[in-house]
């Protein structure tokens, strides 16, 4: 049985879709959505039993878009693009009364435990949750409401939510991420939430260690351990092995602590991946060398990987253009999309990396999909 590699890119300017079939070339379609920005996109795949009229195995693709004139919302296709569906009147929509506007919807997550459920976090800080496959969304009033909120505030990119992990083990714990705000997490599926960033730096603030107003960029969850996770921050990388209980750092070894991204290996635990920038006033690969480093051991230490990534380099990666999906036996996939619009995957979990796509626009956001 033949399977195909979908990867859905999205840019500054639209979205294309690369298919691969097995074969290592590419095929691109696009763009789709053209001169409209496509900061979030996700992969949900039908039902392994899926039967009966109107069954099929073709993934469904959510994007959030972003129309200078028209403002943000979510689409959706079940034909790799041949036919868009989008809600008349936005699928996610600020309650009357909260005085807010959606600005941008940063991520979107397909449940994998509950089919048909959909997560979106977005900008202004906010969650929302989705039942219908995307086609409407309700926020998430604890978060919203959460009492910490008054201490939150945009970071580089804006007010974003960026980061949205559920727990294979516990249907009812949830993780989200803000910048500028850290790290909370849910044990009773998002009706109540706690800070969970102790132990992250927040170098431009004064005091004492917070708990929370940490500027995470990108969380990513341990493939072995569910209460372990990794946190590119603002300013160093962490680890935490009960949940967000207590953070350190791991980033002894790694040639800079800044940066943008952070992945894990979907099968491998102690597995995974940052892509270093020099700092936050200089967002630049060290040496003007693009490179990805790769733990095994945790966070115990680093190693680079450069084959097939360019050297007398000086763009950037951003925390949603990097992404990771399984091989189908075990293995990991990487991919990645820099701001000069070259797209990069690697098919031996980051030995050796080969072109996809060049010169598309800034890319935002990248996700891969086997069927």
């Amino acid at each position: 049985m033949s399977v195909t590699t979908h990867l859905a890119i999205g840019t500054r300017k639209g979205l294309w879709l690369a298919h691969d079939d097995e074969t290592g070339r590419w095929s691109l379609d696009g763009p789709h959505w053209l001169m409209q920005e496509v900061p979030a996109v996700t992969w949900a795949v039908p039902a392994a039993d899926a039967t009966g009229p109107g069954a099929t195995t073709v993934p469904r693709l959510l994007v959030g878009v972003r129309s200078e004139h028209w403002g943000p919302t979510v689409a959706a296709t079940a034909d790799l693009g041949g036919s868009w569906q989008e809600p008349d009147h936005g699928a996610i929509r600020f309650p009357e009364g909260t005085d807010s506007a959606l600005e941008r919807v940063w991520q979107l997550v397909a449940d994998p435990q509950r089919p048909g459920r959909v997560w979106a976090g977005c900008e202004p800080h906010s969650l929302w949750r989705s039942d219908d496959g995307g086609s409407s969304f309700a926020l998430n009033q604890a978060l919203w409401e959460h009492p910490h909120k008054k201490d939150w505030f945009p970071g580089g990119g804006g007010a974003c939510l960026h980061t949205i992990l559920t727990d294979p083990s516990d249907d009812d714990r949830l993780l989200v991420a803000l910048s500028t705000g850290g790290v909370y997490r849910s044990s009773d599926s998002g009706q109540s939430w706690q800070a969970a960033s102790r132990g992250i730096r927040a170098d431009f603030l004064p005091g004492a260690e917070p708990d929370h107003g940490q500027c995470v960029h990108k969380v990513a969850r341990d493939a072995g351990d569910p209460l372990r996770l990794y946190a590119q921050n603002h300013g160093g990388v962490f680890r935490t092995d009960d949940g967000g209980d207590r953070w350190v750092s791991i980033d002894d070894g790694l040639p800079a602590d800044f940066g943008f991204t952070v992945l894990a290996h979907p099968t491998t635990p102690g597995t995974a991946w940052v892509i270093p920038l020099v700092a936050d006033v200089q967002r630049l690969p060290p040496d003007g060398r693009l490179r990805v480093w790769c733990t095994t051991d945790a966070g115990a230490s680093w190693a680079p990987n450069e084959s097939g990534l360019p050297d007398d380099y000086w763009g950037v990666v951003l925390r949603d253009a990097a992404a990771v999906t399984t091989d189908g036996d075990g293995g990991a996939l990487l991919f990645l999309g820099t701001r000069d619009g070259w797209v990069y995957t690697s098919a031996d979990g980051g030995g050796t990396f080969t072109e996809v796509a060049r010169h598309l626009p800034d890319v935002l956001s990248v996700r891969a999909v086997r069927v």
